[in-house]
């Protein structure tokens, strides 16, 4: 190398070694060019021994969902008001930290089984199961340490239209008390018409109880922004299954006219709650047949922010988020009240496998447990 090359290269290596450091700092970021998709890759934190990430999908229209390997769970939704302003509209913390100290399920993938089973017990095949009691005398969302808590293998996938986050979990025979070895596949689908699609697909070795949904607390307002009272909330159900005082279906499967459930006309969620016990936290019995179809749709007047609900699910549980008690702090230090939030859970109905009259959710092996649920983001200009 001659005089003039040698101090060239020293007046511009320090900038080659700053770019190169700049380029190890970048985020993995994929990136679809033709219709602005991306997907970006974070380091979230650690869980125990294993590294987390969060993953940020984002479309052309600016609407932007963050989901982390753990637990699955949906961390943020920017969504654009009337006026094309994005705000967060699910619940939740700025760090894995607020997650890992425990939480009311905020986002999360919920399994093996969603909602509640009746003493924590449940016959299969002969067999009685026991089954952690963690909601009071019943079982609830998966036990102890549910799907919610478990790292997730995540892997994630630009294509023209769409950008995925596929999760995949093993929950081994015996885990939390259930039954066989369930290979459980979550796949999460943004696309550029501002729907979110959940695909859910388990297959297992031996007979299990499977359930599974996502358990995203909206506020279509802004999360923290107050209660949810005045959103005004669509239910495509003629019926809905009676509870007792512990949540537990009573196996009934009572008509919502006339009564504080009837959602099949948009009402406000505030209008008839003080008429139900305890604040709405019920499964309706879906009028889709199985099918995937729009089953619900929620709608802020402020912001005039809609969130249409689809599923193949037989059911949803409508909860009012009763047990927010301003305990929890999330996002920007915002504290999270009673009713600061809602669930529109697409599943099976609760206590299933102590119901043969309910739809069947036995997985036996050689079948694939399978469904989808979409929520589509939208406004009203009027």
């Amino acid at each position: 190398m001659n005089d003039y090359r040698l101090v060239r290269f020293l007046a511009i290596a320090p900038l080659f070694f700053l770019l190169s450091c700049n380029r190890l700092q970048k985020p993995v970021e994929k990136t679809n060019a033709k219709d602005l998709m991306t997907i970006k890759k974070d380091y979230y934190g650690n869980a125990g021994d294993s590294n987390v990430y969060l993953y940020t999908l984002k479309n052309n229209k600016g609407l932007e969902v963050a989901i982390t390997n753990y637990g699955g769970i949906i961390t943020s939704i920017l969504a654009p008001d009337r006026e094309g302003h994005f705000e967060d509209v699910v619940l939740g913390f700025d760090s894995l930290g607020g997650y890992l100290s425990g939480h009311p399920y905020f986002g999360c993938i919920v399994g093996r089984y969603a909602n509640r089973i009746a003493r924590g017990k449940f016959e299969l095949d002969g067999k009685i199961y026991k089954l952690a009691t963690n909601n009071g005398p019943n079982h609830l969302h998966g036990g102890e340490e549910g799907f919610d808590k478990k790292i997730w293998k995540a892997t994630d996938i630009v294509k023209s239209d769409s950008v995925y986050l596929v999760l995949e979990y093993t929950s081994p025979d015996g885990e939390e008390g259930y039954p066989g070895n369930l290979d459980v596949k979550v796949t999460y689908v943004l696309n550029n018409e501002n729907e979110l699609k959940i695909y859910y697909e388990a297959q297992c070795d031996k007979p299990t109880p499977v359930n599974l949904t996502n358990h995203s607390y909206f506020n279509l307002a802004g999360a923290g922004s107050g209660n949810i009272l005045d959103h005004e909330l669509m239910i495509e159900a003629d019926k809905y299954t009676v509870v007792d005082e512990t949540l537990i279906p009573t196996g009934e499967l009572r008509p919502v006219e006339n009564t504080p459930m009837d959602f099949k006309n948009s009402k406000k969620i505030g209008k008839d709650l003080d008429q139900v016990k305890g604040g709405f936290d019920h499964n309706f019995v879906l009028n889709n047949k199985g099918k995937f179809s729009k089953v619900a749709e929620a709608f802020e007047p402020i912001s005039r922010r809609v969130l249409e609900v689809f599923t193949s699910e037989p059911g949803i549980q409508f909860y009012s988020g009763n047990f927010l008690d301003g305990t929890e702090t999330g996002k920007n230090n915002k504290t999270y009240h009673k009713h600061y939030g809602f669930c529109l859970e697409t599943q099976h109905f609760p206590d299933s496998p102590n119901h043969p009259e309910f739809p069947e959710v036995i997985l036996t092996p050689g079948e694939i447990y399978q469904h989808q649920t979409m929520y589509k983001f939208s406004t009203r200009k009027e």
